[in-house]
């Protein structure tokens, strides 16, 4: 996929709902097997609760999709969790809300709002990440262009991945596969020819959203 968007990092955010507690786990799982390790993870830890509900959305066409209510009434916990999921459409992601009954009863709406709440929130708390695929370049020019391409790099569209201080510097960047050409042409305008520039491997470029 040229890009695409899911959660940051692993978190764990709660709250309180007429008594009741919500937590939320959020991780990115890139195969369904990863995804329901997790969830049988949390409901290890969680033994004791009274529920752990999960959805997941898996693959480049979110081709695997699964809700779990885990003993809530039917629709009113794994089915708003993934609505999150596809609202914000983020991929390769597995969410699971552990719930504590604090003795006061939500209703079906009430816990379609509850689950949903405590998703948005704990993706929210996770972050968010734009995966998009890129070219490293790597760029070799001498210790006296540094200070300069630095710079320009760091207020350019193009992404500043690593710096190797060897005998010349070595730059990588993060550059889109239909933007290579014109960054080869700004570089070597930029410092005259003396850049040496090379094509590197396909990676995946994360952009905080």
């Amino acid at each position: 996929m040229p890009q695409y968007y899911t959660v940051k990092g692993p978190s764990v955010h709660e709250i309180i709902i007429q008594k009741s507690r919500f937590i939320a786990h959020v991780k990115r799982t890139e195969t369904e097997q990863e995804a329901q390790e997790f969830i049988a993870a949390i409901k290890k830890e969680h033994w004791n609760a009274n529920h752990n509900c999960s959805a997941y959305m898996i693959g480049e066409t979110n081709h695997i999709q699964k809700a779990n209510d885990d003993g809530e009434p039917s629709g009113t916990a794994g089915l708003p969790i993934l609505e999150v999921l596809k609202k914000r459409d983020l991929k390769d992601t597995t969410v699971v809300v552990t719930r504590y009954f604090g003795g006061i009863k939500l209703g079906a709406g009430g816990l379609i709002r509850a689950y949903g709440k405590s998703a948005t929130e704990g993706i929210t708390a996770a972050g968010i990440v734009k995966r998009q695929l890129t070219r490293t370049m790597t760029v070799q020019i001498d210790y006296t262009w540094l200070g300069k391409i630095e710079n320009e790099l760091r207020s350019s569209v193009y992404g500043l991945k690593e710096i190797h201080y060897l005998d010349t510097v070595n730059v990588e960047v993060f550059v889109l596969e239909n933007q290579i050409d014109a960054f080869s042409d700004w570089m070597t305008e930029m410092t005259n020819g003396q850049a040496e520039i090379t094509a590197g491997e396909l990676l995946y470029q994360e952009i905080d959203v």
